[in-house]
């Protein structure tokens, strides 16, 4: 993708001498070492042990499970894993001269970095479905690979099965992608789903999510509070953007502070929440950011609910395009895996691994501070019940510059279980204008110091993807 600004890394090294790996083969098998046999993993030995005569006709030439390496041994396993295969020795897949092609679904970033460079370093290629790793060094080991002419593929890294990554990197080549507004976190949009079909809290609609598997037990945190969906927009980011940043910079917050009434003045508004990551390209600057927010009604990412996942990406010349569907599970992320699994063995088989870094440009870009967006907001005030506290609201916003489009007073309604046992509070709800979000906090800032505000303000920005 173009980029401006910043040093690029160097994707696109002079070619040199070919490794025998890379050389026509004759028909000869492709051996693949696997790092990694959980959900992911398992479902990958499903698709390649079900699909092993489509595959390698789509490939021309058989795809070989040659070793799976995982913690324990005696763990159950997938009835597709043949249990002469594992081991608990990462060597035995990276440093096997006759393993072609190293699958990594282990996740985390130790030891998995490790073990791919050394993968790459010995001209295997590599595939990853690992995002946290591909946050915080993918443009590294993209220019690693590149270097030593193997590929590193990653399409199940963000989106489970939609195929994200090979829209932006090949279909979107020749366009300039201006934004990127996405829902990527299953658990997320499950548990936002349920609040606003069913009117549940946060934490009865986190339990269902839990006893139904979509988010970890016991701690959800990763997903719930908006990590996971930062680290898979920094991947985008990359394919998008052209963008090497670090995820320090990109502001990321979850869903616990979402209420049902929240949901209420939402809808009454025409809007419905969702968790989202949203990416700018402004030139000299870009804009990534991973929040709730608002968005009408009527949209098409407010109608894509429970599990699933959807990027709409906006593109100079050929405007919208949506990518929609299963976003998470065994299958339909082993579905991504297998799918690159399939590429980099036909390039392999016909001597011209290497190619998918080629005309990639990644270089540092600077993301623009939290502070100096502008966006619409909603803001809700859980305040005294006494004359004057809205117009004391509504002067501390006019003193920061800040315009209100609408704004609404009711209550008392129901609280959150932390809020305070004194006399019930009414809720004082309004919608901005366009502002700076750096406006909008001084407002909130000496609102704060207000003796009538009962607890702390809800925020949520306003978008219209």
């Amino acid at each position: 993708m173009k980029t401006e600004g910043g040093s690029p890394l160097n994707l696109n090294p002079e070619p040199h001498a070919a490794s025998d790996r890379r050389r026509l083969r004759g028909g000869a098998p492709i051996q693949i070492g696997l790092l990694g046999c959980g959900t992911v993993g398992g479902g990958v030995l499903r698709l390649l042990a079900e699909n092993s005569g489509y595959l390698a006709e789509r490939a021309g030439v058989p795809l070989v499970v040659k070793r799976v390496v995982v913690r324990d041994l005696e763990k159950e396993r997938v009835s597709a894993l043949d249990r002469g295969l594992l081991s608990t020795n990462p060597a035995d897949v990276v440093d096997d001269p006759a393993i072609d092609l190293v699958v990594e679904v282990m996740g985390g970033e130790t030891p998995a970095r490790e073990l791919i460079e050394r993968a790459i370093d010995r001209g295997k290629g590599v595939v990853t479905a690992n995002k946290l790793l591909l946050a915080a060094h993918g443009p590294a080991l993209l220019a690693r690979a590149a270097a030593r002419q193997v590929d590193l593929a990653f399409e199940g890294a963000v989106g489970g099965g939609i195929p994200i990554i090979r829209t932006l990197r090949d279909a979107f080549a020749s366009d300039w992608v201006e934004r990127v507004t996405a829902i990527v976190n299953g658990t997320c949009n499950y548990i936002l789903t349920r609040m606003r079909d069913t009117g549940a809290s946060f934490d009865a609609a986190l339990r269902e999510a839990q006893d139904l598997g979509y988010a970890e037990k016991p701690d959800p945190s990763l997903d719930v509070d908006g990590h996971d969906a930062a680290h898979k927009l920094i991947v985008l980011a990359m394919l998008a953007f052209g963008a090497q940043v670090d995820a320090a910079d990109v502001h990321t917050s979850g869903i616990r502070t979402i209420e049902e009434a929240d949901h209420l003045y939402a809808d009454r508004f025409g809007y419905t929440i969702k968790h989202l990551a949203i990416g700018r390209d402004l030139g000299d600057a870009i804009e990534l950011r991973v929040h709730p927010t608002l968005i009408p009604k009527q949209s098409v990412l407010a109608n894509v609910s429970g599990v699933l996942n959807a990027v709409l990406l906006e593109g100079r010349a050929v405007g919208p395009s949506l990518v929609y569907g299963r976003g998470a599970g065994d299958l339909p992320t082993a579905v991504s895996v297998v799918s690159d699994v399939l590429d980099v063995a036909r390039s392999i088989a016909s001597g011209v691994a290497g190619m998918q870094g080629r005309g990639m440009s990644i270089k540092p870009r600077r993301v623009r501070p939290l502070s100096e967006i502008v966006s619409r907001y909603y803001l809700r005030f859980a305040v005294e019940d006494r004359p004057g506290v809205m117009g004391r609201i509504a002067g501390a916003l006019g003193d920061a510059g800040v315009s209100i489009e609408q704004i609404v007073q009711q209550g008392p309604t129901k609280r959150s279980s932390g809020a305070a046992a004194r006399e019930p509070a009414v809720d004082v709800v309004l919608i901005t204008h366009d502002a700076q979000e750096g406006l909008v906090r001084s407002a909130l800032d000496a609102v704060a110091r207000e003796e009538f505000l009962r607890e702390p303000v809800h925020l949520f920005r306003i978008e219209e993807p």
